[in-house]
């Protein structure tokens, strides 16, 4: 069985980024949230709101998405980004095992406002940072050391680094060309969700390329995000303590 790298995000974390970038290099079998897939459009989906007629898929279970990335892994390395939430009935030791696991975290008050801009009734329970932070503290309890974790920010401040120091922390070659990438690239071909539009900026990128931090006002978001954004920050501050710096 080969090496199977799973970062580990929540939404609207720039996550799709990253795995475009991981696209580039060429030498891994690379999955967008294939977990997800089946939480939200699945044969019996799991997500807050659903409703009866929405777009689901007959045989695609969270069972079946394991065992296409276990048959992929046996014919070569593979890298998955995905969402704790989606898969934590599924945590014990013997399935987090087959992992390489990675954590990439962002300021809660950039991904809920992000999430509310393009999902006004997003439900609490779709926003992942309980989870994210009950996967690190399981799996640090599991290793006996917290697993590697890159911050959005830092990465998009100085991503060569950055990229460079996560390819050390899960162990595969760091490839620099992978950074860049022509326009016009179509991230909605690797998307289950809504034909990609959540990528359209992404679809004209170049690449990771370095960007000045920017910070996120709430003070003119409704009182529901705030309040959301209260229940996510420690959450998000617990993983920040142990980011990578360089």
């Amino acid at each position: 069985m080969h090496k199977i790298v799973a970062l580990w995000a929540v939404p609207r974390s720039t996550s799709t980024a990253f795995e475009w970038m991981m696209r580039q290099r060429g030498d891994l079998d690379c999955l967008h949230e294939p977990f997800g897939e089946a939480w939200y459009q699945g044969e019996a989906p799991l997500w807050h709101r659903f409703t009866a007629g929405a777009v689901t898929t007959p045989g695609l279970t969270l069972e079946s998405v394991w065992q296409d990335i276990q048959n992929r892994a046996a014919k070569g390395p593979v890298f998955i980004k995905d969402f704790p939430h989606y898969i934590n009935h599924m945590w014990d030791a013997a399935f987090l095992s087959r992992f390489t696991h990675a954590f990439l975290i962002r300021d809660p008050a950039k991904t809920i406002t992000s999430m509310h801009h393009k999902w006004p009734d997003f439900h609490e329970g779709e926003v992942g940072f309980p989870e994210q932070r009950a996967l690190f503290d399981l799996l640090w309890a599991l290793n006996g050391s917290p697993p590697p974790v890159i911050d959005s920010d830092d990465l998009l401040e100085n991503p060569h680094d950055m990229t460079r120091a996560f390819c050390a922390a899960v162990d595969i070659p760091f490839i620099p060309e992978a950074l860049s990438w022509e326009p016009g690239g179509d991230p909605s071909a690797h998307s289950w969700w809504d034909g990609g539009s959540f990528h359209a900026n992404l679809a004209q990128s170049t690449g990771l390329k370095p960007q000045k931090r920017k910070y996120v006002s709430l003070a003119d978001t409704p009182p529901r995000v705030q309040q959301v954004y209260r229940r996510m920050k420690p959450h998000y501050d617990r993983l920040y303590e142990h980011r990578i710096q360089i």
